[in-house]
Protein backbone atom coordinates (compact mmCIF):
# COMPACT_ATOMS: atom_id res chain seq x y z
CA UNK A 1 0.00 0.00 0.00
CA UNK A 2 1.43 3.23 -0.95
CA UNK A 3 0.52 7.08 0.33
CA UNK A 4 -2.32 7.16 -2.46
CA UNK A 5 -3.85 4.30 -1.47
CA UNK A 6 -3.58 5.62 2.39
CA UNK A 7 -5.21 9.15 1.36
CA UNK A 8 -7.81 7.38 -0.35
CA UNK A 9 -9.06 4.85 2.16
CA UNK A 10 -9.02 7.70 4.60
CA UNK A 11 -11.08 9.50 2.68
CA UNK A 12 -13.41 6.85 2.15
CA UNK A 13 -13.20 6.15 6.10
CA UNK A 14 -13.98 9.92 7.04
CA UNK A 15 -17.18 9.65 5.07
CA UNK A 16 -18.69 6.75 5.53
CA UNK A 17 -17.72 6.04 9.51
CA UNK A 18 -21.07 7.81 10.57
CA UNK A 19 -23.59 6.49 7.71
CA UNK A 20 -25.05 3.40 8.55
CA UNK A 21 -23.54 1.84 5.18
CA UNK A 22 -20.24 0.05 6.90
CA UNK A 23 -16.64 1.83 6.78
CA UNK A 24 -15.20 -0.91 7.56
CA UNK A 25 -17.25 -3.05 4.66
CA UNK A 26 -16.14 0.11 2.43
CA UNK A 27 -12.38 -0.10 3.65
CA UNK A 28 -12.26 -4.01 2.41
CA UNK A 29 -13.97 -3.48 -0.76
CA UNK A 30 -12.41 -0.53 -1.82
CA UNK A 31 -9.23 -2.31 -1.13
CA UNK A 32 -9.72 -4.82 -2.98
CA UNK A 33 -10.41 -2.42 -6.21
CA UNK A 34 -7.03 -1.18 -5.27
CA UNK A 35 -5.65 -4.12 -5.37
CA UNK A 36 -3.98 -4.11 -1.99
CA UNK A 37 -3.09 -7.47 -0.62
CA UNK A 38 -5.18 -8.92 2.41
CA UNK A 39 -2.86 -8.78 5.67
CA UNK A 40 -2.48 -8.55 9.03
CA UNK A 41 -1.15 -4.76 8.12
CA UNK A 42 -4.11 -4.27 6.21
CA UNK A 43 -6.68 -5.58 8.98
CA UNK A 44 -4.92 -2.89 11.56
CA UNK A 45 -4.90 0.13 9.39
CA UNK A 46 -8.37 -0.05 8.41
CA UNK A 47 -9.14 -0.15 12.66
CA UNK A 48 -6.46 2.33 13.31
CA UNK A 49 -7.43 5.26 10.75
CA UNK A 50 -10.85 4.65 12.18
CA UNK A 51 -9.93 6.61 15.19
CA UNK A 52 -9.27 9.43 12.88
CA UNK A 53 -12.88 9.83 12.13
CA UNK A 54 -13.28 9.25 15.62
CA UNK A 55 -11.34 12.32 17.01
CA UNK A 56 -12.80 14.26 15.26
CA UNK A 57 -16.10 13.76 17.01
CA UNK A 58 -14.07 14.52 20.39
CA UNK A 59 -13.16 17.73 18.50
CA UNK A 60 -16.97 18.93 17.80
CA UNK A 61 -18.54 17.21 20.43
CA UNK A 62 -15.59 17.66 23.42
CA UNK A 63 -18.60 19.37 25.81
CA UNK A 64 -20.31 16.37 26.01
CA UNK A 65 -17.55 14.40 27.55
CA UNK A 66 -17.62 16.72 30.22
CA UNK A 67 -20.69 16.14 31.12
CA UNK A 68 -20.63 13.52 34.15
CA UNK A 69 -24.25 11.95 33.36
CA UNK A 70 -23.37 11.42 29.52
CA UNK A 71 -20.30 9.82 30.69
CA UNK A 72 -21.75 7.45 32.54
CA UNK A 73 -24.37 6.44 29.76
CA UNK A 74 -21.66 5.73 27.42
CA UNK A 75 -19.78 3.59 30.13
CA UNK A 76 -22.87 1.93 30.56
CA UNK A 77 -23.07 1.27 26.50
CA UNK A 78 -19.51 0.77 26.04
CA UNK A 79 -18.70 -1.81 28.67
CA UNK A 80 -21.05 -5.18 26.74
CA UNK A 81 -19.52 -3.91 23.75
CA UNK A 82 -15.85 -4.38 25.30
CA UNK A 83 -16.55 -7.40 26.82
CA UNK A 84 -17.77 -8.96 23.53
CA UNK A 85 -14.69 -7.71 21.36
CA UNK A 86 -12.49 -9.17 23.42
CA UNK A 87 -13.93 -12.36 23.41
CA UNK A 88 -14.52 -12.52 19.81
CA UNK A 89 -11.47 -10.60 18.53
CA UNK A 90 -9.14 -13.32 17.10
CA UNK A 91 -12.11 -14.76 15.69
CA UNK A 92 -13.19 -11.61 13.80
CA UNK A 93 -9.81 -10.26 12.93
CA UNK A 94 -8.57 -13.26 11.21
CA UNK A 95 -11.62 -15.18 9.96
CA UNK A 96 -14.01 -12.14 9.24
CA UNK A 97 -12.13 -8.84 8.66
CA UNK A 98 -10.64 -9.31 4.91
CA UNK A 99 -13.77 -11.53 4.09
CA UNK A 100 -15.79 -10.12 0.79
CA UNK A 101 -18.15 -12.54 1.16
CA UNK A 102 -19.17 -11.57 4.07
CA UNK A 103 -18.86 -7.87 3.49
CA UNK A 104 -21.02 -8.21 0.43
CA UNK A 105 -23.73 -10.77 2.19
CA UNK A 106 -23.79 -8.20 5.79
CA UNK A 107 -24.28 -5.13 3.58
CA UNK A 108 -27.15 -6.80 1.18
CA UNK A 109 -28.42 -8.32 4.73
CA UNK A 110 -28.37 -5.28 6.02
CA UNK A 111 -29.67 -2.70 3.28
CA UNK A 112 -33.34 -4.75 3.24
CA UNK A 113 -33.27 -4.65 7.04
CA UNK A 114 -32.54 -0.93 7.20
CA UNK A 115 -35.58 -0.63 4.31
CA UNK A 116 -38.15 -2.91 6.61
CA UNK A 117 -37.31 -1.30 9.67
CA UNK A 118 -37.97 2.11 8.58
CA UNK A 119 -41.66 1.02 7.06
CA UNK A 120 -42.38 -0.45 10.01
CA UNK A 121 -40.89 1.90 12.45
CA UNK A 122 -42.96 4.32 13.85
CA UNK A 123 -41.39 7.27 16.48
CA UNK A 124 -43.82 8.15 19.58
CA UNK A 125 -44.14 11.59 19.42
CA UNK A 126 -43.80 11.56 23.45
CA UNK A 127 -40.74 9.73 23.47
CA UNK A 128 -38.60 12.03 25.71
CA UNK A 129 -35.48 13.79 24.34
CA UNK A 130 -31.79 14.52 25.29
CA UNK A 131 -28.46 12.37 26.02
CA UNK A 132 -29.52 11.93 29.70
CA UNK A 133 -33.19 10.83 28.75
CA UNK A 134 -31.11 7.75 28.36
CA UNK A 135 -31.63 5.05 30.97
CA UNK A 136 -28.78 2.49 31.72
CA UNK A 137 -31.03 -0.65 30.27
CA UNK A 138 -30.87 1.12 27.49
CA UNK A 139 -27.84 2.52 27.24
CA UNK A 140 -26.02 -1.10 27.92
CA UNK A 141 -28.37 -2.92 25.18
CA UNK A 142 -27.30 -0.27 22.74
CA UNK A 143 -24.02 -1.18 23.58
CA UNK A 144 -24.98 -5.16 23.07
CA UNK A 145 -26.47 -4.24 19.89
CA UNK A 146 -23.34 -2.15 18.78
CA UNK A 147 -21.26 -5.34 18.72
CA UNK A 148 -22.76 -7.01 16.11
CA UNK A 149 -21.25 -4.42 13.89
CA UNK A 150 -18.45 -6.98 14.55
CA UNK A 151 -19.41 -8.66 11.61
CA UNK A 152 -17.86 -6.37 8.49
CA UNK A 153 -20.75 -4.82 6.65
CA UNK A 154 -23.05 -4.29 9.20
CA UNK A 155 -22.47 -0.97 10.33
CA UNK A 156 -21.85 0.46 13.72
CA UNK A 157 -23.84 3.38 13.31
CA UNK A 158 -26.78 1.30 12.12
CA UNK A 159 -26.35 -1.23 14.51
CA UNK A 160 -26.45 1.25 17.12
CA UNK A 161 -29.05 3.50 16.09
CA UNK A 162 -31.50 1.02 14.68
CA UNK A 163 -31.02 -0.69 18.70
CA UNK A 164 -31.33 3.02 20.17
CA UNK A 165 -35.06 3.29 18.11
CA UNK A 166 -36.29 -0.25 18.94
CA UNK A 167 -36.21 0.87 22.45
CA UNK A 168 -37.67 3.62 22.08
CA UNK A 169 -35.22 6.59 21.88
CA UNK A 170 -35.75 9.21 19.69
CA UNK A 171 -33.50 9.46 16.63
CA UNK A 172 -32.21 12.55 16.85
CA UNK A 173 -30.85 11.65 20.56
CA UNK A 174 -29.68 8.04 19.46
CA UNK A 175 -27.97 9.12 16.21
CA UNK A 176 -25.55 11.79 18.78
CA UNK A 177 -25.27 8.59 21.45
CA UNK A 178 -24.11 6.76 18.38
CA UNK A 179 -21.22 9.63 17.70
CA UNK A 180 -20.05 9.74 21.03
CA UNK A 181 -20.13 6.47 21.99
CA UNK A 182 -17.96 5.75 18.83
CA UNK A 183 -15.30 7.06 20.96
CA UNK A 184 -14.47 4.93 23.47
CA UNK A 185 -15.56 1.76 21.15
CA UNK A 186 -13.06 2.59 18.84
CA UNK A 187 -10.38 3.87 20.97
CA UNK A 188 -10.26 0.89 22.71
CA UNK A 189 -10.54 -1.17 19.33
CA UNK A 190 -7.61 0.61 18.09
CA UNK A 191 -5.64 0.18 21.38
CA UNK A 192 -6.43 -3.69 22.13
CA UNK A 193 -4.61 -4.05 17.85
CA UNK A 194 -1.81 -1.89 18.50
CA UNK A 195 -0.64 -3.96 21.81
CA UNK A 196 -1.36 -7.00 20.04
CA UNK A 197 0.13 -6.41 16.67
CA UNK A 198 2.60 -3.62 17.54
CA UNK A 199 5.54 -5.46 15.54
CA UNK A 200 4.10 -4.84 12.99
CA UNK A 201 4.21 -0.98 13.12
CA UNK A 202 7.72 -0.57 11.07
CA UNK A 203 8.61 2.55 10.24
CA UNK A 204 7.07 2.83 6.53
CA UNK A 205 3.78 1.57 7.70
CA UNK A 206 3.16 4.14 9.93
CA UNK A 207 3.43 6.44 7.82
CA UNK A 208 1.27 5.21 5.91
CA UNK A 209 -1.18 4.86 8.66
CA UNK A 210 -0.53 8.53 9.45
CA UNK A 211 -1.22 9.33 6.11
CA UNK A 212 -4.58 7.63 6.24
CA UNK A 213 -5.63 8.81 9.93
CA UNK A 214 -4.67 12.49 8.87
CA UNK A 215 -7.06 12.51 6.37
CA UNK A 216 -10.22 10.40 7.66
CA UNK A 217 -9.59 13.27 10.19
CA UNK A 218 -9.74 16.14 8.11
CA UNK A 219 -12.43 14.67 5.78
CA UNK A 220 -14.92 14.07 9.06
CA UNK A 221 -14.36 17.02 10.18
CA UNK A 222 -16.12 18.67 7.32
CA UNK A 223 -18.67 15.65 6.96
CA UNK A 224 -19.74 15.19 10.51
CA UNK A 225 -21.83 18.28 11.16
CA UNK A 226 -24.08 17.73 7.72
CA UNK A 227 -24.15 14.40 8.24
CA UNK A 228 -25.82 14.31 11.40
CA UNK A 229 -28.55 17.07 10.70
CA UNK A 230 -29.24 14.83 7.38
CA UNK A 231 -29.53 11.58 9.50
CA UNK A 232 -31.22 13.02 12.37
CA UNK A 233 -34.23 13.37 9.79
CA UNK A 234 -33.87 11.41 7.04
CA UNK A 235 -35.22 7.52 6.94
CA UNK A 236 -32.61 4.94 6.37
CA UNK A 237 -34.08 3.62 3.44
CA UNK A 238 -32.02 5.34 0.64
CA UNK A 239 -28.96 3.94 2.57
CA UNK A 240 -31.01 0.48 2.59
CA UNK A 241 -31.01 0.74 -1.26
CA UNK A 242 -27.60 2.05 -1.67
CA UNK A 243 -26.34 -1.08 0.20
CA UNK A 244 -27.80 -3.34 -2.15
CA UNK A 245 -26.70 -2.26 -5.03
CA UNK A 246 -23.08 -1.75 -4.00
CA UNK A 247 -23.48 -5.20 -2.89
CA UNK A 248 -25.11 -6.59 -5.92
CA UNK A 249 -22.17 -4.81 -8.17
CA UNK A 250 -19.53 -5.66 -6.43
CA UNK A 251 -20.80 -9.14 -6.58
CA UNK A 252 -21.71 -9.24 -9.92
CA UNK A 253 -18.65 -7.47 -11.07
CA UNK A 254 -15.70 -9.06 -8.75
CA UNK A 255 -16.50 -11.92 -7.11
CA UNK A 256 -19.21 -13.30 -9.05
Amino acid sequence: MNLFDAAILGAIEGITEFLPISSTGHLILASHLLGIPDSDLLTSFAIAIQLGAICAVVALYWRSFLNLEVLKRLLAGFIPTALIGLLLYSFVKHQLLGNEMVVVAALALGGVALIVFELLHKEKPDAPEGLTTITYRQAVLVGIAQSVAMIPGVSRSAATIMGGLLLGIRRATIVEFSFLLAVPTMGAAVALDVYKNYTLFTYDSIATIGVGFVVAFVVALVAITSLLRFIKKATFIPFGIYRIVVAALFFFLILY
